[in-house]
């Protein structure tokens, strides 16, 4: 029986993707890459992309994007901590999320989203019926 090396196989890049633990599975990394959530080499690509070591990746998640260069190729989900030997996230983008994500924390003290009280919904009716 033959024994396959996970680095030596060619992936698909949704594979790679879940395997480096950035989606939970397949189907969302297949997703996101169909809806222009992920670009390799600063373009869309397809699901069966084949990723090369050295590459660089931009994934937008949520709020943020990641912007990481491969630096090793698998196939197989293992854990976060061996994940993450797959990929080194740039510097340029380790600063700009950390700055937009303190922009979005002091902006949300701010925004109050507060209902009314009953005491205010009565004015507010009261108010509304007056030019009505």
């Amino acid at each position: 029986m033959k024994k396959h090396s996970a680095t030596t196989d060619k992936i698909r890049l949704d594979k790679w993707l879940w395997a480096a633990r950035f989606f939970k599975t397949r189907s969302l990394a297949k997703q996101a890459i169909e809806g222009g959530k992920v670009h390799y080499e600063g373009a869309r690509c397809k699901v069966s992309k084949e990723p090369e070591i050295g590459a660089l990746l931009s994934i937008r998640q949520g709020w943020d994007e990641k912007e990481i260069e491969i630096i090793a190729l698998s196939s197989q989900r293992r854990g976060a901590s061996e994940a993450q030997l797959l990929y080194r996230e740039t510097e340029r983008s380790i600063q700009r999320r950390e700055s937009e994500a303190g922009q979005r924390k002091a902006l949300q003290g701010t925004i109050s989203h507060v209902r009314p009280s009953k005491k205010q919904r009565r004015q507010i009716h009261r108010f509304k019926q007056e030019n009505d």
